[in-house]
């Protein structure tokens, strides 16, 4: 390999260069050195011509177009001019992309600063777009939900049932504990503060009334979107950046027949049973808290139980987990479903499922809540 040299030549403000044999970046050390000693300053405060005589270069790559076009930036950034000389058209197309990418890396302009009306005008329009993702999927899954009750299309009960596993009966523990703590914690805090009053017996009628209605299906669905769905998006995101869902495509499958409607189907399915689990861990909770805690019997916790509910105290719950249950697996699977090529989208994704769904779960509750309260239901 021939060795790299640099002539150069100064005529008042102008300079000329003259490099020549192999620039390439085994000697790119030794040429930086070299073209700062012929410049004579690494920055310039005057500069006229550049000239750049590429004729007696024997071999150049990216390093030695680097230190070139480098030393091109700065003497123009001096207000200077520069001229490129003796160049094939290889070379000068190699001298462009390292320009172009040294340009890439330049730092971008701040944006403007926005408006607050800017911002929520933003999020308005963000809202709308999601909304309009998740109705779109939901008119998807009941399209092919009555296709596959009427057998037009195939219903996949054994992944339904595979589904059910996944988000119910591996969810049963968690679920289950977490009632008990939550029911004893009611409870503990209601016999502490009643016990002033002389009420104290009152606490199972607060704990009977407030795990069935609100507490314990509103936990339930929480627990059920952080942990079942976030499975679900991180699972579809998954096969959507290894295109395995364009792949059931081509071969004729519709995704939402074989991704979507068994996953929504299966936490149909499983949130009230979970809610009815978790109604009677809350309520064991409680009167255990309650006999250790303030002396009331179990006995005297069942009597004074029965009294205070009835089947709509019961069922009040129960009814809103079908609807939560379609909540969290439309956003879960619709968030999947929209991952694009990268780690970092599935990450934002899973974690935007995990947000809405909780947000829109105790929005629900809310709703049934008021919807309850006219009702006098």
């Amino acid at each position: 390999m021939t060795a790299a040299t640099l002539d150069h030549r100064w005529s008042a403000e102008d300079l000329s260069l003259q490099p020549a044999g192999a620039w390439v970046i085994e000697s790119a050390r030794k040429l930086e050195v070299a073209l700062r000693d012929a410049t004579g300053r690494e920055s310039f405060t005057t500069a006229g011509m550049l000239a750049i005589d590429l004729g007696e270069v024997i071999e150049l790559d990216t390093a030695g177009a680097f230190l070139l076009v480098r030393l091109e930036r700065a003497w123009q950034a001096a207000g200077g001019s520069v001229q490129w000389r003796g160049g094939d058209p290889a070379r000068q197309a190699l001298i462009g992309r390292v320009r172009v990418a040294l340009g890439e890396d330049e730092a971008m302009p701040e944006p403007p600063p926005q408006s607050i009306v800017v911002d929520v005008g933003e999020a308005v329009i963000t809202v709308g777009t999601d909304m309009q993702r998740y109705l779109r999927i939901l008119g998807a899954v009941v399209v092919e939900g009555f296709a596959g009750l009427f057998g037009k299309t195939p219903f996949r009960g054994a992944s339904v049932i595979k589904q059910m596993e996944y988000a119910g009966f591996r969810a049963v523990p968690i679920i289950l504990l977490m009632s008990f703590l939550i029911g004893g914690i009611i409870a503990q805090q209601g016999a502490f503060q009643l016990r002033f009053f002389g009420a104290e017996i009152f606490t199972v009628d607060l704990v009977g009334i407030l795990a069935l209605r609100e507490v314990s299906i509103l936990l339930t669905a929480i627990m059920v979107a952080g942990r079942s769905g976030s499975a679900i998006t991180a699972e579809l995101g998954s096969m959507q950046m290894r295109e395995e869902i364009d792949a059931l495509r081509v071969i004729g499958m519709n995704p939402i027949n074989v991704l979507v409607l068994p996953r929504v189907i299966a936490l149909i399915l499983v949130l009230p049973l979970l809610a009815f689990l978790s109604d009677l861990m809350a309520l064991f909770g409680s009167m255990m808290t309650l006999w250790f805690y303030s002396d009331i019997a179990p006995n005297v916790f069942l009597t004074r139980l029965r009294g205070a509910i009835d089947f709509s105290t019961f069922f009040s719950g129960l009814f809103k987990a079908p609807f939560m249950a379609m909540i969290i697996g439309l956003v879960a699977c619709t968030e999947g479903m929209a991952v694009r090529g990268s780690a970092e989208s599935l990450g934002r994704h899973t974690t935007a499922a995990v947000v809405k769904s909780i947000f829109l779960v105790i929005a629900v509750d809310g709703v049934f809540a008021v919807f309850y309260a006219a009702i006098d239901f």
